[in-house]
């Protein structure tokens, strides 16, 4: 049965304030951490892990979604994954430690993880092909601007209300997303009965953990201790065993074939290193100013405001700059001017001026607007449309767990340096570090992309 116009614009409504919701999670954190640690006694090594985490459960869950579009009906599914990021909420908002405050995180990423690939799916079924290039523009805005909204707006809500008020807010916006949804929706996409690959899920969810969890503790046990090591041995074992399962398989989890192609293979690469610098960055910086420098929430989220606002401002404009210059000069000068940002804040002191913070901070998110979309847009050029699941799959579920593995290294380095110095040492410590990342992404836009549209 057709969708009416005012049906579909009620789900079209529905996806856009429960995907701004979840996607302003993502990053609402990063100002609430220093704050959260110091209330729940914890390391900011073991802290991050509120964000890092929660970037490593979406990117494995990301890796399910395709199946479960395809197996559950979508109104189940979509008011399932609300109703389980609820939950997760409600419980992060009456949360008496940070264990509680962990699962909750868990199941928040978990419920994201789901609806953001959902929504796609829906929006490009219901609208027809003359109208999805302005609707998608429309999500792509709204869901981009969110995160980086997010770190000023609960900066004032940390220092006026608590951090609590950020999980009870929602909470209260989610519970009327449920009703809407309950509503408004209806099974939109075909299903049909398949198998899943648990195996395959399993050793892929157990290759990110176990890699992850050994990159985060070797800031602080170092590479001979089990702690690292046993992880990290479990995370390349399972990605191994992974790997040679979707080789022989006729039809694999995950098409990893299409890392043949040198463009899609040089995106991801490149993808996951800007996601590393971006999440890392954007962990240590609330940490210099409110824990090192002593500044409030407050100024934390006022600083990262210019910054919101040039990214939300050269965004729009990459897709067409792509189009008419291809994606060369992008890379370039958006690696360019992630490697000088990134050793630019080497340079902070104890008494550095905010104003210089925030200049350097807007170098860096130019510099994502430049790398996030332009980079996803040329990676998946070269693929095939059956091919194209699999690509977005693994090109978003690995820079997400880049992101984790980026925050979780470097605050540990952080952590572990201002523990044998200080504070301030660490924080230039980390900066330094990620500066090598950068660098690295400077050299493969230079050798690694053709200069051709």
């Amino acid at each position: 049965m057709p969708l009416t116009n005012r049906r579909r614009n009620m789900i079209f409504l529905t996806i856009m304030l429960s995907c701004i919701l979840t996607s302003m999670l993502s990053t609402a954190l990063t100002t609430a951490l220093p704050p959260i640690i110091a209330e729940f006694d914890v390391s900011a090594a073991v802290g991050q892990w509120l964000t890092s985490g929660y970037s490593l459960v979406m990117g494995i869950l990301v890796l399910a979604t395709a199946y479960l579009t395809a197996r559950v009906p979508t109104k189940k599914l979509y008011l399932s994954a609300l109703i389980v990021f609820t939950v997760g909420i409600g419980m992060d908002a009456v949360a008496p430690n940070f264990s509680v405050l962990m699962a909750g995180r868990i199941l928040q990423a978990a419920g994201n993880g789901i609806l953001l690939s959902l929504a796609q799916v829906i929006l490009l079924t219901i609208y027809p092909v003359d109208r999805r290039g302005s609707i998608m523009g429309i999500y792509g805005l709204a869901v981009s601007a969110a995160p980086i909204v997010a770190p000023t707006l609960t900066g004032l809500i940390v220092d006026v209300f608590g951090w609590h008020m950020i999980f009870e807010a929602l909470f209260v916006l989610c519970l009327l997303l449920c009703g809407l949804t309950l509503f408004t929706f209806s099974d939109l996409l075909e299903t049909k009965v398949q198998r899943f690959d648990v195996r395959s899920f399993l050793l892929c969810a157990i290759g990110y953990t176990g890699f992850l969890l050994g990159l985060g503790n070797l800031g602080v046990y170092g590479i001979r201790q089990w702690h690292t090591l046993l992880p990290l041995i479990a995370g390349i074992l399972g990605g191994i065993w992974f790997i040679h399962r979707q080789m022989h398989l006729e039809a694999p989890f995950l098409e990893l074939r299409i890392f043949r192609d040198t463009t899609f293979r040089t995106a991801v690469l490149a993808s996951m290193l800007t996601y590393a610098v971006m999440i890392a960055a954007s962990t240590l910086q609330p940490f210099y100013i409110q824990t090192v420098c002593g500044y409030s929430a407050t100024v934390s989220g006022l600083v990262a405001m210019p910054g919101s606002l040039a990214m939300a401002i050269v965004s729009p404009f990459t897709g067409r700059i792509y189009d008419k210059m291809g994606i060369r000069k992008l890379f370039l000068i958006g690696s360019i001017c992630m490697w000088i940002s990134s050793l630019l804040f080497v340079r902070l002191q104890l008494d550095t001026s905010m104003v210089y913070v925030a200049c350097i901070n807007t170098i860096r998110t130019i510099a994502i607007g430049c790398l996030m979309m332009p980079l996803v847009t040329w990676g998946m050029s070269k693929l095939t449309h059956i091919q194209m699941p699999h690509g977005t799959a693994l090109l978003t579920s690995l820079r997400t767990v880049s992101g984790a593995a980026g925050s979780a290294v470097f605050v540990s380095m952080m952590s572990a340096v201002a523990a044998a110095s200080s504070g301030i040492h660490g924080v230039q410590v980390a900066f330094f570090c990620i500066s090598f990342l950068a660098a690295a992404q400077v050299a493969l836009a230079f050798f690694c992309v053709r200069r051709t549209k």
